[in-house]
């Protein structure tokens, strides 16, 4: 359901053409893949009706309503689920951006720089503000590459995500089954059911 759902997507972002226009990078050879889970989306609503189920509500349809992009990409797949998680597929190494668009907020971006090549990035939990994204947990940002060890080693090199500075892990080619899935966010096991 999740490929059904990331093939759609991908459809739908290609018959949009994605605005990258005439100064968009080629597709990678070596693209990454960014995943992750947006935590909250900071609105400057009034506080006088917040309960649990209508901040839950909030966040669904913010969520529902964001969209994803990668600036200056000819193409990338994926997109933001009604749970928060992010997905996307063919981002460029390097410097990529990656913007988030939240109704009535200016868009906001996602930095990533000196990412290697095939890469998989992971940031848990982001909070989109009006004056930019926010990483919720610093620390468990990973980045990292298939090589043929048995576990888990630094590559030496870094990479940095929204600012803050990752090392770049080397990683058994078996643990990157994931680097194709949307992440679930903790206390979010499945997305919220729709009424039709």
């Amino acid at each position: 359901m999740r490929r059904a759902a990331a093939l759609m997507i991908a459809l739908t972002l290609a018959a949009c053409g994605g605005g990258a226009g005439k100064n968009a990078n080629p597709l990678s050879r070596e693209p990454l893949s960014v995943r992750g889970w947006i935590a909250d989306v900071e609105n400057a609503s009034s506080d006088r009706f917040r309960t649990v189920e209508t901040e839950n509500a909030r966040r669904a349809a913010a969520f529902q309503a964001t969209n994803i992009w990668v600036e200056n990409a000819a193409y990338a797949s994926g997109g933001v689920a009604e749970n928060g998680a992010f997905i996307l597929l063919d981002v460029p190494p390097g410097n990529p951006r990656i913007g988030l668009q939240v109704p009535n907020m200016p868009a906001a971006v996602l930095a990533l720089e000196n990412v290697p090549g095939n890469a998989d990035v992971f940031i848990p939990g982001i909070v989109i503000k009006p004056t930019g994204v926010v990483v919720t947990d610093p620390k468990g940002i990973q980045v990292r590459i298939a090589a043929s060890v048995s576990k888990a080693e630094p590559a030496r090199l870094t990479a940095r995500v929204a600012g803050i500075s990752v090392p770049v892990m080397r990683v058994p080619v078996n643990s990157l089954v994931d680097r194709h899935d949307y992440p679930t966010p903790p206390g979010n096991a499945a997305p919220l059911a729709t009424v039709r």
